[in-house]
């Protein structure tokens, strides 16, 4: 079961990936979660770096879309500006949000990366439908109500995977 929770890879920030790492894998297309993902919860737009990150991925001809769990207003804010599309209200972990941006981005499992910030969404979401999974660092500390409880889990299932040897990261 623990298998479900770990990611393929781990950076500390989405800044990290680069086009020609993901092209080395066969990755073509980027699901990528928002809020703690790409920018701070509170954050309504990206930052240059984060923009210019979004440009050097479409010039690689790697495509991003956007899946979060938040509302459509918070998400379209964010995502319409930078031209990518998105998903609202995903409902991840559940697996028919990663379904359908697979379909918009009409691209296969194994040329497809999740990445996102949280264990029990993101990962286990990714996991669950056989998608790459990257895991990154928190850009915020501060956490809504339910992702606040999501860290305490998660923290449970890190250190049983630590105890494993299963991960072999420091975050």
């Amino acid at each position: 079961m623990l298998h479900y929770f770990l990611p393929s890879q781990f950076v500390k920030r989405v800044l990290d990936i680069t086009p020609s790492e993901l092209k080395e894998k066969g990755i073509k297309g980027i699901i990528t979660d928002l809020d703690n993902t790409l920018v701070e919860w509170d954050r309504p737009s990206a930052t240059p770096e984060l923009m210019e990150w979004f440009e050097n991925m479409k010039q690689e001809g790697i495509k991003v879309i956007i899946v979060s769990n938040n509302n459509k207003k918070r998400v379209q804010s964010f995502a319409e500006p930078l031209g990518i599309p998105f998903i609202f209200e995903a409902r991840k972990p559940l697996t028919s949000a990663f379904q359908k941006a697979l379909s918009m981005m009409q691209l296969r499992k194994d040329e497809v990366v999740v990445i996102g910030d949280q264990l029990l969404t993101d990962v286990f979401g990714g996991n669950r439908l056989g998608l790459n999974t990257i895991l990154v660092v928190p850009v915020a500390q501060t956490d809504g109500l339910w992702t606040r409880l999501n860290r305490k889990i998660e923290r449970i299932i890190l250190n049983m995977m630590r105890k494993k040897g299963m991960i072999y990261w420091e975050e």
